[in-house]
């Protein structure tokens, strides 16, 4: 039996549907504020814990992460570990070509008349190109979805989109992307690891005892 879009939002609809909800609340305050009043909202609820912790959050949505999680999964299941690290590669892929036809300016060079108003987290390398969308973000999103709908207690779908949505947070408050970077990566990362779960999720050799074993789950 072949499995379709519809079952994997179902499974994943504990993250999905409160997800759903959060954009269309994203796209709201889109629509009400400038891209500059939204980003300085951001930037000026500073404080130490914050600057302590935002560096941290962000490595999160970093690609060694997911090597690492993968890493990890191969000791329990070759196939898990191999969608995780294909489709992060191909999200990652997405936005890459994504940033690179919209080539926009991030936050240091687009207020770069500004720099002595803007809070920035020492230590952190402030990138200047290709802000839209963020990979950081759509990374997050995709391992999240993925996680999710690999659980078999499918409430953890909402404390990962917590997470999920707390790596895109950190990517405003380091400066290092705007407001409509993070919803967008939020949505490819969503969106590419859902059709990508269906299609892949049929390839027979995945679905076999081979695969489905790891270096320490013999079977």
């Amino acid at each position: 039996m072949n499995i379709s879009i519809k079952d994997v939002l179902f499974k994943i609809r504990v993250f999905f549907i409160p997800y759903l909800l959060v954009l269309m609340l994203c796209l709201l305050i889109k629509i009400l504020f400038s891209r500059e009043q939204i980003y300085f909202a951001v930037n000026s609820r500073n404080f130490p814990l914050g600057d302590f912790i935002a560096p941290y959050l962000t490595d999160l949505g970093n690609f060694w992460t997911v090597v690492v999680l993968s890493l990890i999964l191969v000791m329990f299941s070759y196939a898990k570990a191999f969608l995780l690290l294909l489709i992060n590669t191909v999200t990652a892929l997405t936005a890459q070509v994504v940033k690179h036809i919209f080539d926009s300016p991030r936050p240091t060079l687009y207020f770069q008349n500004q720099l002595a108003h803007i809070h920035f987290v020492k230590g952190v390398e402030m990138l200047r190109l290709h802000s839209f969308p963020s990979g950081h973000t759509v990374s997050a999103f995709t391992t999240a979805v993925l996680f999710t709908y690999w659980a078999k207690n499918k409430f953890w779908g909402l404390p990962l989109l917590i997470l999920a949505m707390c790596v895109g947070y950190s990517r405003m408050y380091l400066s290092e992307h705007f407001f409509e970077d993070v919803t967008a990566g939020s949505v490819i990362g969503t969106i590419t690891t859902v059709c990508l779960i269906t299609w892949l999720a049929n390839m027979q050799f995945l679905k076999s005892a081979k695969w489905n074993r790891g270096l320490i789950n013999k079977g």
